[in-house]
């Protein structure tokens, strides 16, 4: 991780309140992501170089700041142009998917992203919960539609049910793959002998793979049990 000290923000310095305020919320996302959210605001504003009173200033509360470092880190770092892309149909779906993680991956694992995510989920804040439904819905239900198209015969699409669970959890296979990368390298400190292109070309290859032979069987089980109950 970066020295906390070498990102303090300057409190003799005159800055107008948007930059003093960023200055601010970048030093603490370097901390929490160090300390985890468990620090007292006395010890934070220690580190970080401001004083308690000009902390407050920007951020009334402890929690408050806690709440816009996850909005800088997780949900301003979520870019609407990946459901762009991977909708793209001029695109092969497995370049679609290798562009998308190269993207995702320079987002989201990060040092930072990582050890934040880790030290939210072990806080229980819900901060996890709520990112991993905005996964959901906005790529991951994306990729099963186009995972649908890709690979599911026509006739099995006329009558199929909206994206089943059993989808999503196919699907988060991948992305919980890839995700471990970053814990390995970030967390565990265990490099990856292989580029991570490579990797990520393995995996998505690999997903695919199986999902050509898995993905219509799904769909037809779906249907299988549609008809069954409609009896």
């Amino acid at each position: 991780m970066r020295n906390v000290k070498n990102n303090k923000p300057s409190s003799g310095t005159r800055l107008d309140p948007a930059t003093r305020r960023q200055q601010i919320l970048d030093a603490a996302i370097v901390y929490f992501a160090e300390a985890g959210f468990g620090v007292q605001t006395r010890e934070l504003t220690r580190r970080i170089g401001v004083s308690q009173p000009l902390l407050y200033r920007y951020f009334p509360s402890k929690q408050d700041l806690i709440n816009a470092v996850f909005d800088a880190v997780f949900m301003g770092r979520f870019d609407e142009n990946w459901i762009t892309l991977l909708r793209d149909p001029s695109t092969p779906l497995r370049d679609r998917f290798l562009r998308f993680y190269e993207l995702y991956a320079k987002a989201t694992y990060r040092p930072e992203w990582i050890r934040i995510y880790m030290y939210a989920g072990l806080a229980d804040m819900g901060w996890n919960r709520n990112y991993m439904t905005v996964v959901r819905k906005k790529l991951l239900n994306v990729m099963c539609e186009e995972l649908r198209a890709a690979l599911v015969p026509a006739k099995l699409l006329k009558d199929a049910p909206a994206i089943t669970g059993r989808e999503i959890e196919l699907v988060w296979n991948l992305h919980g793959s890839m995700f471990y990368w970053g814990v390995r390298q970030n967390i565990f400190k265990f490099k990856s002998a292989i580029p991570f292109e490579v990797r990520t070309m393995d995996a998505i290859d690999l997903f695919l793979s199986g999902a050509a032979v898995q993905y219509p069987r799904i769909l037809q089980e779906a249907a299988n049990e549609a008809a069954s109950k409609s009896r």
